[in-house]
């Protein structure tokens, strides 16, 4: 199941007893893949920003080496505020070898593994030399303690550069994607956030060992919710049309609004990211991997502009 889970509530909104019935659901359904990071959920008030990788760590710890070899742990370094109860991203580690390398020990502690399956960089630190992180990354895989390196938040010409500099180069890039686009040129209410452009969704498909993993994929639950208004960012004429067809295509296939936009990133070779607090929320994701969109269906949903 390509389907990632998103972790951020748990250990936090989400209690750590059921915290660890939702992970146990979702690797019993087939879900290999965990997205965190070192500093979900900082912003909360009460949060120190460990709570997520401590949830999982204790969760690994429980389950023992069965499960640990079972699941892809990804977590990420570069965006923990250095001020404690910071909850901006003002004064953040950024990428400099040195925050990477204690970053990623830091990590590794709280999650409780010898290694980390997918270490991403949070966001981008123009201030240190690209040679410098690239560098970082590169020894901790030599070192045995991450085995694959990814890139979130930034644009196709660094991504790029990046890949192209590399000694062990990032082969996932984690951005915010959905099946709304937005008007273009448009900036992002959140900051921190970075959305795929069309420039770096062709450049993914060209590049065969390159995936994008695709946060807020269903939009703060704004696909469904009439208490979760769908964002300024996404005020033009082709987002009436597109979910005048994403709710057509849900009502055919008897499934729900959500699950169709989950298959459409899917049938890209996307891998969705979705943040649960609920069983109920997850049963409907894991539902989606079974939904089947076919040529007809896909090029209807592509179709509004």
């Amino acid at each position: 199941m390509r389907i990632a889970l998103g972790t951020i509530p748990l250990g936090s909104a989400v209690s750590q007893r059921d915290s660890f019935a939702i992970l146990d659901r979702f690797v019993d359904a087939g879900g290999t893949l965990l997205d965190t990071a070192n500093n979900y959920p900082f912003w909360v008030e009460g949060c120190t920003g460990d709570e997520s990788e401590a949830t999982i760590g204790a969760w690994l710890a429980a389950r023992g080496s069965a499960v640990r070899d079972r699941v892809f742990v990804g977590t990420k370094v570069g965006a923990r505020p250095v001020v404690p109860g910071d909850r901006t991203l003002d004064n953040t580690e950024g990428l400099s070898a040195a925050a990477i390398n204690a970053g990623i020990e830091g990590s590794l502690r709280r999650l409780r593994t010898d290694r980390v399956d997918l270490y991403w960089a949070h966001v981008e630190d123009r201030s240190v030399p690209l040679e410098e992180t690239l560098g970082a990354f590169h020894g901790l895989v030599s070192a045995g303690k991450v085995r694959e390196l990814g890139a979130s938040n930034l644009p196709t010409w660094r991504l790029e550069r990046a890949r192209a500099r590399a000694a062990t180069p990032y082969t996932h890039v984690q951005l915010r994607h959905t099946y709304l686009r937005p008007r273009p040129g448009v900036a992002l209410p959140e900051g921190g956030h970075t959305l795929a452009s069309e420039e770096l969704l062709g450049y993914v498909r060209e590049e065969p060992d390159l995936t994008l993993w695709a946060y807020n994929t269903l939009m703060f639950g704004a696909y469904t919710r009439a208490d979760r208004p769908i964002q300024e960012i996404f005020d033009h004429p082709g987002t009436t049309a597109r979910l005048a067809v994403l709710r057509e295509v849900a009502g055919e296939l008897g499934v729900t609004v959500n699950q169709v936009v989950l298959a459409w990133l899917l049938a890209d070779n996307v891998v969705p990211i979705v943040g649960v607090s609920t069983m109920d929320q997850l049963e409907e994701a894991i539902g989606a991997a079974d939904v089947k969109l076919d040529a007809s269906v896909l090029a209807r949903l592509d179709a509004p502009a």
